[in-house]
């Protein structure tokens, strides 16, 4: 069992930065990856940036530049960096754990970004 804390999600105006961590308890294996997805009310979840255990990253198109994924694995987490956010960010963020073909998910952090 894998249990996913999230925090750092709050209210923020357009240009500005805020910074998600994600812990990660539990059953953890040594090669996984970790990483962030989001969903905009009415849109469908879509990939934000992951990052495997040997720091290897993806982004979405939509954040490259603006957003930076780290983790740190001697804690199990993963940090999100988003700067010069938009209003096209605003979602609810959720943490993903990716290990054995199985996907774990945190409960969400909301990202509102006022313009």
């Amino acid at each position: 069992q894998v249990q996913l804390v999230e925090s750092g999600g709050g209210l923020v105006q357009a240009g500005g930065s805020l910074r998600l961590s994600c812990a990660a308890s539990g059953s953890i294996f040594k090669f996984n990856a970790m990483g962030w997805y989001r969903q905009a009310p009415g849109k469908q979840r879509e990939l934000v940036a992951t990052i495997t255990q040997s720091s290897i990253t993806n982004y979405a198109d939509s954040v490259k530049g603006r957003f930076t994924i780290s983790r740190v694995n001697a804690k199990n987490t993963v940090y999100l960096q988003m700067n010069s956010l938009k209003a096209e960010d605003t979602a609810v963020y959720y943490c993903l754990l990716r290990q054995l073909g199985y996907d774990s998910w945190g409960q969400g952090t909301q990202v509102t970004v006022s313009s």
